[in-house]
């Protein structure tokens, strides 16, 4: 098996309309042309589900999924002055990174990789 790319990955919420609209309306993600209710980013759709309908306990992502910004500083101080919510940022010594916390408390990381791959 070959894995060809990534198609789509999921945010748990507790409120699917709250967080499309932060994604979309914080964050900034387009709504995808295909399907009203999905975000997207790049070639990767975001498509949003309450675990809770299913009986499945909710529990936030901690792990979070990277967004590639063209400067990490920048796009931190724009949510910040939005009111979001950030708990960690670093340098890995090849990208710099900034956490922050989408309504439901997933983590999203704001990322930049300034060194090139060798």
């Amino acid at each position: 098996m070959e894995v060809e790319r990534v198609d789509y990955i999921t945010v748990a919420t507790r409120d699917e309309e709250r967080s499309r609209a932060w994604y979309r309306d914080v964050l900034g993600l387009p709504v995808d042309p295909n399907n009203s209710a999905e975000l997207t980013a790049g070639q990767v759709t975001i498509a949003f589900w309450n675990p809770e309908r299913e009986h499945i306990d909710f529990s936030p992502s901690i792990g979070g999924f990277a967004v590639r910004v063209a400067d990490v500083e920048a796009a931190k101080a724009e949510l910040k002055a939005k009111g979001v919510e950030f708990v960690g940022e670093g340098d890995t010594g090849v990208c710099h990174m900034a956490v922050c916390l989408d309504p439901d408390g997933n983590a999203v990381i704001l990322h930049r990789r300034y060194e090139p791959y060798e």
